[in-house]
């Protein structure tokens, strides 16, 4: 290692940029003429910096990386300006110069990890093939030390699996992998973290710190978090309808922004406030009377209790060669309830079985062991008829919004779907269904006739939340439903389910890996850890008197929450 920092030191300026980013724009040829992405952008990464790239989704900050690593999709181009890395013009430079340069010296880490995981290739041998390619050792124990570094546990065994066996989290931590492994000059990271929880997200941003202290290695951090960019970047880059609006070292410009699209971001990012207390305040009603005020929407006769979980079990059976297989606990001895019209989270690390028990409430996994009571009823009960109406009542918005979308419907027939199912109105109100349904969450009407490769990852979240809403339903089970959206639309998608709730006695179940999301939404807190239950109780509870180390150590690892608290709380 110590000869590759001699040999990098040896051939790199220190005082001149890695990367420079001069006048670009970037253009794409689509059926409805061309359309300027990126316009007059201007930034620069030194070598050993890390700079972060901020904006809403949409705002051409993916796309300006994108166009630095040479991988603009084949209907975009570069129309002016200059891409220079290290002194050399790379904008319009041949394949195989390109080629020459991902990996050893330019690293990418995308931000969909199902889209970029090759689903018939083990883990293992997705790792093997860069560093192979890239002309590094590539024994087993190569590949499992990659793994390991990307905070994969017990590595070995996981570069056996594929990508299907992994959770959301360990995908994502599957391509940090593959990033990393040729330790590059240059680290593209396209929210490398947005997947993660927020303990394995401190240790992936601790290893690219080390990364840029020990090997000099710059990272242009694309990210839709505040606070990650202010706790990690030296200079933050705004992005907003394909401009660079404003840039400056991070704290000075969060603390201090000038552009007006800046002091919305500013405005919107999570400030550990509660959401929900906000809006029982609204309407009147006192922050310690919330979870009483509830009982005012339910419907006469109907239990406060809504759904409960009692000594969940699942055990999964496990590939471990020749045949053989092993038991795994995802799930163990889980029992909690969930109050009609409030919001309950369940936190964790990846892996620590909170999807998992998401999937088994929507009926999509059978328990090992255990009941699910919905409404006074054991869902393990249903039958087929009975089924179809708790689909209805019961709706889920999932963590990977293009895995869930079907890449052959247009966006209204994919928001539609769930009304002609389940014959709800007739065409003419359906349509005036979906209009309203995009209207909620801050899409264009013009997006029902587009496809779901054609919208940014955020904006296909903001898809799957609208078909959930589609159907009214009355319990919504929210995996990850907020990580892929910037902090503006995460602010407005917040602000709906909140009042969506206070309005109509809506019930969640709130998966998620972003505590500051918990704190602002959710009444009630689940921790979990490797498949148990350690600690539950109310959100103000759980924030400010935990009471199991392994909930305080995830709470510590909130990245910049005490750089955006309201001044007169920090």
């Amino acid at each position: 290692m110590t000869d590759n920092i001699r040999i990098r030191e040896a051939g790199m300026d220190s005082k001149r940029p890695l990367l420079e980013i001069k006048d670009l724009a970037i253009t794409f040829t689509t059926g409805h003429g061309e359309v300027d992405a990126v316009r007059n952008a201007n930034f620069t990464v030194m070598p050993g910096e890390t700079v972060a790239i901020v904006g809403e989704s949409g705002s051409g900050k993916s796309t300006s990386a994108l166009a630095a690593i040479g991988l603009l999709a084949g209907n975009g181009r570069v129309s002016a300006g200059q891409i220079i890395f290290d002194g050399e013009d790379i904008t319009h430079v041949s394949e195989k110069r390109m080629i020459e340069l991902r990996g050893n010296s330019i690293g990418m880490v995308p931000q969909d990890p199902m889209s970029n995981l090759n689903p018939v290739w083990k883990i293992g041998f997705q790792v093997k093939e860069t560093l192979k390619a890239n002309g590094l050792p590539s024994g087993p124990k190569d590949v499992a030390k990659v793994l390991s570094q990307a905070g994969l546990p017990d590595a070995e065994r996981r570069a056996k699996q594929f990508p299907h066996e992994f959770s959301g989290g360990m995908r994502q931590r599957a391509l940090i992998a593959i990033g990393l492994s040729c330790q590059p000059r240059l680290l593209i990271a396209d929210e490398p973290t947005s997947a993660l929880d927020v303990t394995v997200q401190r240790q992936i941003l601790d290893h690219l710190d080390r990364m840029t202290t020990e090997l000099g290695t710059a990272v242009l951090l694309i990210t839709h978090d505040l606070g990650l960019a202010a706790e990690r970047a030296q200079k933050v880059v705004v992005m907003y309808k394909g401009q660079v609006v404003e840039s400056g070292p991070s704290l000075e410009l969060l603390n201090n922004p000038q552009h007006p699209y800046t002091k919305r971001l500013v405005a919107a990012a999570p400030s550990l406030s509660s959401r929900r207390i906000q809006v029982a305040k609204e309407a009147g009603v006192e922050a310690t009377d919330l979870l009483a005020s509830t009982e005012v929407v339910h419907e006469k006769g109907k239990p406060d209790e809504v759904l409960r979980i009692e000594n969940l079990k699942k055990i999964f059976k496990l590939r471990s060669g020749l045949g053989r297989s092993t038991d795994f606990t995802a799930v163990d001895d889980v029992s909690f309830t969930v109050k009609r019209g409030t919001t309950t989270a369940i936190v964790g690390e990846s892996g620590s079985g909170k999807s998992t028990v998401a999937q088994m409430v929507l009926n999509l996994l059978d328990p090992t062991s255990g009941k699910i009571i919905f409404d006074g009823v054991d869902t393990s009960k249903l039958n087929s008829r009975e089924l179809f109406k708790f689909r209805r009542r019961v709706q889920p918005i999932f963590q990977d919004p293009y895995g869930s979308l079907d890449p052959m419907y247009n966006i209204y027939r994919t928001i539609e779907e769930p009304l002609r199912t389940h014959k709800v109105g007739d065409r003419a109100s359906r349509e005036k269904k979906v209009r309203e349904l995009l209207d909620h969450v801050s899409l264009p009407q013009s997006t029902m006739t587009r496809y779901p490769n054609e919208l940014s990852g955020g904006q296909r979240q903001r898809v799957a939340i609208a078909r959930a809403l589609a159907l009214d339903p009355e319990v919504i089970i929210c995996d990850e439903a907020v990580s892929a959206l910037d902090v503006l639309v995460q602010d407005q998608v917040l602000n709906l389910l909140a009042n969506l709730q206070s309005d109509l006695g809506l019930t969640y179940l709130f998966i998620t890996h972003d505590l500051a999301v918990v704190r602002q939404i959710a009444d009630e807190v689940c921790v979990m850890e490797k498949g148990r239950l350690v600690e539950t109780g109310t959100t103000d509870d759980v924030f400010e008197n935990p009471q199991q180390e392994y909930t305080r150590k995830l709470l510590d690892a909130i990245p910049g929450a005490r750089l955006l608290l309201p001044p007169e709380v920090a």
